[in-house]
């Protein structure tokens, strides 16, 4: 599997970022994917892992599985389904990836599953291609 760019002071995947996630995303079978172990530090309530942090983790695999295929692009709208609470000390899987595009509006789907394969929330994403001056910017933050 290959790594997916990433910017090292992102809150969800930058390795830098000290209070952030640290999640690493690779492509696999043409998806963008990365595991997490929840962690305590983001419960919602006792033992239960924030559904704010689950929806940051699907909108990053998401746009993850556009930086894959080398498309910058910008969230503009997202829509989590949350199907099971998840439980901090869970490992979750996350997969994203592209449905279909419009001109510059690109859609993704996006699946966080448990251990046991079950679907534990979904997302639908909505995102910007970027133009072309914005993304010489971003591609500077940038890391292969």
């Amino acid at each position: 599997m290959k790594e997916i760019a990433r910017y090292s002071g992102c809150f969800v995947c930058g390795e830098k970022n000290e209070i952030g996630l640290k999640a690493k995303f690779f492509l696999k079978d043409g998806k963008a994917v990365t595991e997490y172990i929840t962690d305590e530090r983001f419960e919602g309530y006792k033992n239960v892992f924030h559904g704010g942090i689950l929806s940051t983790l699907l909108d990053e695999v998401m746009v993850k599985s556009l930086l894959a295929l080398n498309v910058l692009a910008m969230t503009v709208e997202m829509t989590v389904r949350f199907h099971k609470i998840v439980k901090t000390g869970e490992k979750i899987l996350f997969e994203g990836l592209l449905d279909k595009q419009k001109g510059r509006i690109i859609y993704t789907k996006g699946f966080a599953k448990n251990e046991a394969g079950e679907i534990v929330a979904s997302a639908t994403g909505k995102y910007l291609k970027v133009n072309e001056n914005l993304k010489e910017e971003l591609n500077k933050s940038l890391e292969e």
